[in-house]
């Protein structure tokens, strides 16, 4: 039974890898402390993974079309909406748009930001992955897999990249598995580089299925690509949201939204 009239959302494409959903629910964690007023709702947006979820373990996940209307014929007054997306592409969007419509009926419904959003988001998350690097040599490198999208905010990826060189790294490369640059980009540059051996890292919230297979599976991945090139692998499959300082960045976001939103 809910007794409090404020509701929060943390919404997320989803995983049905079991170890990888802490990463979200570290974010979720994050928000529950700063927000203790606030009753919790955990929302996917894959329709995909909701159904395999109940299908096979008999878990059931809101998707975005029921909470909003429920809060409101429930009489909530305010709602927070926090999605775990990274950058501003289509599934954030998707969130957007379902949240938009239900913007007059509650006295606040704040949206946040997903995590890559302003100059400062990219200097900060681009820190605590520096901190999270092996020390590599001059011939080595750090590549990082991120999702991609056909969507303009894949740009992210590469102002990323670029973060990193700001901030001093040189042997650290940005791709995606669904969008540009891609692998075979990044391989050009290694061979440029001489690079004999390489770290490949994540850059998405959760190790779901693109981090075990696309990354590191043995067959058909980022991987076996590079080992069959000649390069020495490495890799540390481990989802942002596990990594200190990234659920704060969403938490601290959403503080600063409430404030100017008031």
């Amino acid at each position: 039974m809910r007794h409090q009239k404020k509701a929060l959302l943390v919404v997320s494409f989803g995983t049905t890898f079991e170890n990888a959903v802490h990463a979200i629910e570290k974010i979720e964690d994050e928000f529950k402390e700063t927000f203790p007023e606030y009753d919790f709702f955990r929302v996917f947006t894959s329709g995909m993974i909701i159904r395999k979820l109940k299908r096979t373990r008999g878990i059931e996940i809101m998707d975005m079309k029921r909470p909003l209307q429920y809060f409101y014929e429930e009489g909530d007054t305010e709602v927070i909406c926090q999605p775990t997306h990274i950058i501003n592409g289509q599934e954030y969007e998707k969130v957007r748009n379902a949240v938009l419509p239900y913007k007059k009926l509650f006295q606040k419904l704040t949206m946040g930001e997903p995590l890559l959003t302003s100059e400062e988001d990219f200097k900060q998350t681009a820190r605590i992955l520096l901190g999270q690097m092996p020390e590599y040599k001059e011939d080595e490198a750090v590549v990082f897999m991120g999702h991609g999208s056909a969507h303009f905010a894949n740009g992210a990826y590469s102002q990323m990249e670029n973060m990193f060189r700001y901030l001093g790294r040189e042997n650290v490369y940005v791709g995606t598995v669904e969008g540009f640059p891609g692998l075979d980009y990044i391989e050009k540059r290694l061979k440029t580089k001489k690079i004999k051996k390489v770290h490949l890292m994540l850059m998405m919230i959760v190790a779901g299925d693109h981090a075990q297979n696309d990354l590191a599976g043995e067959e058909d991945s980022w991987k076996s690509e590079l080992l069959e090139k000649g390069y020495e692998v490495s890799e540390a499959i481990t989802g942002m949201g596990l990594l200190d300082g990234i659920p704060q960045l969403y938490v601290e976001r959403m503080k600063k939204n409430l404030l100017f939103s008031s």
